[in-house]
């Protein structure tokens, strides 16, 4: 019985060995296992590997029209240290995607929790390695989510030409991507209607928890080209190329126009439109200061006015009729006592 297990044993181990002797011999020379092994390791070759913010490396760009770009960014504390990853990668992305340079599109970033930070100017970095480098250093700030006092300081601060902005007369598009997973916490509707006003084109991303009324309220209109949401910071990429479609698409301005103030593009064509304090004449194309209608005084159309002149005449009357009548009334008292004495 032993003799028989020990022999089966031998005989198992001898297979095996032999398996493993003919396998390196097939690997060493057979051209089918080396196809197999080839296809093996390019099938693992082609595995994604984890994504990490490279600022060295450039995709392919589009000669997407001038613009002065800047990002406004949500770093609240529901905003995870992963998850503000994805969105620097975004941002990083969205920068191989156009034509950074000096008289090309200049890029700026506000970051904002409860507090406002501008990580850099429009007029800091003029290539794409500089301007990643400096997303890449970009930190969180933590708590609080003041949307409207991000949107004021980027449109009072980023926007202007000492910070890199090109003049109007220009004609260079003003841009701003907001970023954000939640609801302000500061009221966004009027702040956002005067940096629209003043020329500014406002993109609204949306990301999980976001307020898609919020969004609304920032965005420029048509809000279906200018309002997005992903339900996750691990969709936010498939953002990026919407937008290369949209930034780099046919302009209608960039190829020209008339336009005396702003240059909004659409589809098909272009139109114009006014600073905020202005009006498009009926040309639409220039502009003339609003003027500030005084209303006219009317006439007194209750005729109040003639109402208490005779109100008036009549307290006179009523007053000059009751001294006659106390004059009359002495005067016959007086007769009355001469008579009385006859």
């Amino acid at each position: 019985m032993m003799k028989s297990l020990l022999w089966s044993l031998w005989y198992c181990t001898s297979l095996l060995l032999s398996d493993v002797l003919a396998t390196y011999h097939l690997s060493a020379g057979d051209p089918q296992v080396r196809a197999a092994q080839s296809y093996a390791q390019t099938r693992n070759n082609s595995r994604p590997p984890p994504r990490t913010l490279n600022p060295s490396k450039t995709d392919s760009q589009c000669r997407s029209h001038p613009m002065d770009l800047v990002f406004i960014i949500d770093s609240s504390r529901s905003v995870r240290p992963a998850e503000f990853e994805k969105v620097k990668m975004f941002l990083a992305h969205m920068v191989d995607t156009l034509d950074v340079r000096s008289d090309g599109t200049r890029v700026a970033v506000v970051n904002y929790a409860s507090t406002v930070k501008i990580e850099f100017l429009l007029k800091d970095h003029f290539n794409k390695l500089d301007l990643k480098k400096a997303i890449s250093r970009t930190e969180p700030l933590a708590t609080g989510t003041m949307t409207g006092l991000s949107i004021k300081i980027a449109m009072n601060e980023a926007f202007t030409e000492q910070s890199g902005a090109r003049p109007h007369s220009k004609n260079i598009a003003k841009v701003a991507i907001i970023v954000t997973d939640g609801r302000p916490q500061d009221q966004i509707e009027e702040v956002s209607s005067a940096a629209r006003a003043s020329g500014i084109e406002i993109y609204a991303v949306g990301v999980d928890r976001a307020d898609m009324r919020s969004l609304q309220q920032m965005a420029s209109i048509p809000l279906e080209d200018h309002v997005f949401y992903v339900e996750t910071f691990s969709d936010i990429e498939n953002l990026t190329a919407k937008f290369r479609r949209t930034l780099c698409g046919l302009d209608h301005c960039a190829k020209g126009h008339d336009c005396e103030h702003i240059c909004v593009s659409s589809n098909i064509s272009y139109h114009c439109k006014c600073r905020n304090g202005y009006v498009l004449n009926v040309d639409k194309k220039t502009c003339s200061l609003k003027q500030v209608k005084v209303a006219a005084v009317a006439e007194d159309p209750c005729k109040c006015e003639a109402r208490v002149a005779f109100q008036r005449q009549t307290q006179v009357a009523i007053q000059q009729l009751t001294a006659t009548l106390a004059d009359v009334s002495r005067r016959i008292e007086h007769l009355e006592n001469m008579m009385g004495r006859v």
